[in-house]
């Protein structure tokens, strides 16, 4: 499903180069449920960005779903994301005038398909728990329910892979549990997910972590209920 190798990204800052990353090479198979962990400023959230076509790397080949993505215009990594990708952020990006269905409903604005809008909705907002919360503001929801509702709308356009940036980051431990316990239904159903954090108890509720220090992975190795079994 993701394929990367000698993957590197250099930033100019000060007339001084700024590697984030460098030579990274991985494969992350279809179906898995994957934890890129690290402490903050390692890299994470730009490898992140990367993998979810947000950003470009400087060097090396990204391979997402056989498509070689590092080739592709601005306009095709929008339809990438569009059809395969769906996002979950630390912060919820809801849009604070719009009800918990307008923001999930979105995505399905912006890919002119309005085809059985409000079914869709109803149902990822039911998958997660908030069919009740349809016609709430973001002000009127906890920010687990906020964070619930975007999940939401990263489902409604039936993604192949989700991509998460801390998405317990801003909540307290039962929201955070919350959440994380709809990623791991999410993966049951076969569903491929892709989760940065720094925290631990995050990370071994996954099947596998990948370890990034200094912008290079450090380590990657399999989970077991909450055993870790190294494998590279």
């Amino acid at each position: 499903m993701i394929e990367v190798r000698n993957l590197s990204k250099i930033f100019q800052k000060d007339n001084m180069e700024v590697r984030v990353l460098e030579d990274i090479s991985l494969t992350i198979n279809e179906g898995e449920f994957v934890a890129i962990m690290a402490p903050s400023g390692m890299g994470k959230s730009t490898f992140l960005n990367i993998l979810g076509c947000l950003d470009k790397p400087t060097g090396g080949t990204y391979t997402l779903d056989g498509l070689p993505v590092q080739g592709m215009d601005d306009d095709e990594l929008s339809h990438i994301r569009n059809k395969k990708l769906g996002f979950v952020f630390q912060s919820f990006h809801l849009l604070p005038r719009m009800t918990a269905w307008e923001n999930v409903t979105l995505p399905l604005i912006y890919s002119d398909s309005d085809a059985n809008m409000k079914a869709k909705a109803l149902e990822v907002l039911n998958t997660v728990g908030l069919g009740d919360r349809v016609g709430h503001l973001p002000r009127e929801l906890s920010g687990g329910q906020q964070q619930r509702v975007a999940i939401a709308r990263a489902l409604i356009n039936d993604p192949r892979i989700i991509f998460a940036d801390e998405p317990t980051g801003n909540l307290d431990s039962t929201s955070g549990q919350d959440v994380m316990n709809i990623f791991r239904k999410l993966h049951s159903e076969g569903r491929t997910l892709v989760v940065v954090t720094h925290d631990k108890e995050v990370a071994i509720q996954t099947h596998r972590i990948i370890e990034m220090k200094d912008g290079k992975i450090s380590g990657d190795r399999q989970t077991n209920g909450g055993t870790p079994e190294v494998i590279q």
